[in-house]
Formats: structure tokens, C-alpha cells, sequence
């Protein structure tokens, strides 16, 4: 999915003097989980009450006792592709590695490689026998613009090869194969396109979402296309300095009208995730109003 770059929508950020030290924290990394549960909704659940000043401990599935009737969740419903391509230089038979991170209008995609020095304009890598790319731009920021070649009487574009040839971008700190592509998507993922997982709303399960929607929780989906800010490292002091993306975002006219109606009589509304949550955040001005296209954060 291209970028439409008359539609972004850039936030006007205020300065503050917070460095990125101020957001150091240990994480053991033997508390990290390697391998996700059985059951999705079995995972725990931290809820934080305000009103109170409490920390309780519950699992995810308990999530349906904090949601009224009133309440609405919004979920981000993109799909990860299989963006991480492992292969080889044509001209000398060195490994390379390529995440692919957004699709541009004329077939290219924008790509971070590894070794990047081994990624001059015009240099050809192959993925197996199914795939070839070519180096065709050398951005300003390191990353490559990239064509694919494949076969198109097999296959009707370039996410069938994907299926085939790619691996599930995961995060650095999971060390474990995974076993079963579709635990890293979400069980509402639906349109293609995002380099990582909406990972917030991977605890829920078809059956806890119907148990909710019972309940008279509502819920909407929206899309917001995870890219390069979340694999791009904050390398400078202070965070007010650190550039951020853009992305593909999309709100439609019914979703934002029930966001609109339940906010006006009292009702919460739960972006499941950081992501689109930061965009609600930017798009809100008294109402919610329907979006589809870039969403560019120029600051941190």
C-alpha cells in the first residue's frame, strides 16, 4: 500500500526536555517469553485503577469485566506480511537480508538491508528461485528501494510469493522459530501491510470478542499499517529531535460516527494499541472524522 502524501496528517508536537535515558529500564531476559500460550486469552492482564491508585493482576479473558455497554474497543485490523527475506547476492553469493516496509505506487518497495553496504544501485539478490530483487534508489536515510521479479503466471502479486519465500518479521529479543505464522497475526487481521504485528490485540480470541459484543461493548476496526518506527532505533539525547514516519492509515465513516455517538453519551473508547491510539489522539478534534491515507509523525 503507496503513501498518498496530499492526505498526511502531521502532528504538532510540543518540546519538552525528556531524553531517552529517562526511558531506560531493565528487562531480564529470562522473563521474556519465547513461545506464546495455547490459548490466546490465557495471558495475563495488569489492570491499573486510576480512581483507586491500585495495581491487580488478572488474565487477558477478565478484560470483559472492565468494559461497560457504554465502552467501545477499536482494533487495528492490518495484516503482517511475511516481510523478512533471507537470500543472496547474485554478484558475489553473499547472504542478505531485506524487511520490506512499505509498497510504493509504481511496484517498488521501500526495504532496510543487511549488510547495506552490499546494496548498491543496480546490485540483483534471489530469495530460493521464486523471488529476485534489484537495487533500484539509494534513500538519503540508508534504506533501498527495491523492484521484485517473479513469475506472474503462478502467482497474482507479490504477497502469494511472499507466502512462500518470506519469514514473520519478529522482534529481536524472540530467538524461538515460530512454529505457526498465524499466531503472530491477530485473529481480526484483514488488509496486508504492516512489517510488524499490532501485538496489543494479540491476546484476543474469536470467542472473547462475540462475549464482548454480547455484552453491548462496542466494536470498530481501523488500519494502521506498522513500518519503520518500530525497528528504527532512537539514537538521539533528546526525543523531541527524533524523526518519526510515516504510515498508512485509514478510518472509515462508520467507525468514526460510533466513536463519535458513544463518546456523547459517556462511553470510553479502548484503542487496543499504542499505535493507533497515538493517531486518534492526533485526528481528534471535538469529533472523530474519517481518514484514509498517510499519517505522518515528524517528531517523536
Amino acid at each position: 500500500m503507496s503513501i498518498d502524501h496530499s492526505t498526511v496528517i502531521r502532528n504538532n508536537y510540543q518540546d519538552t526536555n525528556l531524553s531517552t535515558a529517562d526511558f531506560y529500564f531493565d528487562l531480564p531476559e529470562e522473563l521474556i517469553a519465547q513461545t506464546p500460550l495455547a490459548q490466546r486469552d490465557t495471558s495475563r492482564l495488569m489492570v491499573l485503577n486510576r480512581a483507586e491508585q491500585s495495581i491487580s493482576h488478572a488474565h487477558f479473558y477478565d478484560i470483559i469485566n472492565e468494559l461497560t455497554p457504554k465502552d467501545m474497543l477499536v482494533v487495528n485490523a492490518s495484516k503482517v506480511i511475511p516481510a523478512r527475506l533471507l537470500g543472496l547476492c547474485l554478484k558475489n553469493g553473499a547472504p542478505m537480508e531485506l524487511l520490506l516496509l512499505r509498497a510504493h505506487e509504481n511496484g517498488w518497495w521501500e526495504t532496510l538491508v543487511r549488510p547495506g553496504k552490499r546494496a548498491k544501485r543496480g546490485d540483483k539478490f534471489a530469495f530460493g528461485d521464486l523471488l529476485f530483487a534489484t537495487v533500484e534508489q539509494v534513500l538519503d536515510d540508508g534504506n533501498r528501494l527495491v523492484s521484485f521479479d517473479y513469475d506472474t503466471a503462478r502467482f497474482q502479486n507479490i504477497y502469494e510469493v511472499l507466502c512462500e519465500v518470506g519469514n514473520m518479521p519478529l522482534p529481536p529479543y524472540i530467538r524461538e522459530k515460530l512454529a505457526d505464522k498465524n499466531r503472530y497475526q491477530t485473529v481480526y487481521a484483514k488488509e496486508e501491510g504492516s512489517a510488524a504485528a499490532p501485538t496489543a490485540g494479540l491476546h484476543f480470541t474469536e470467542d472473547l470478542l462475540a462475549r464482548l459484543k454480547e455484552k453491548g461493548v462496542g466494536y470498530g476496526e481501523v488500519t494502521l499499517h506498522v513500518g519503520l518506527g518500530t525497528f528504527r532505533p532512537v539514537k538521539v539525547e533528546k526525543i523531541s529531535e527524533h524523526i518519526m514516519h510515516t504510515e498508512h492509515f485509514s478510518i472509515s465513516q462508520e467507525v468514526a460516527d460510533e466513536i463519535n455517538r458513544r463518546r456523547a453519551n459517556g462511553g470510553r473508547i479502548v484503542a487496543v494499541g499504542k499505535c493507533h491510539d497515538q493517531r486518534f489522539w492526533h485526528l481528534r478534534q471535538g469529533y472523530y472524522r474519517p481518514h484514509y491515507g498517510g499519517f505522518g509523525c515528524g517528531h517523536f
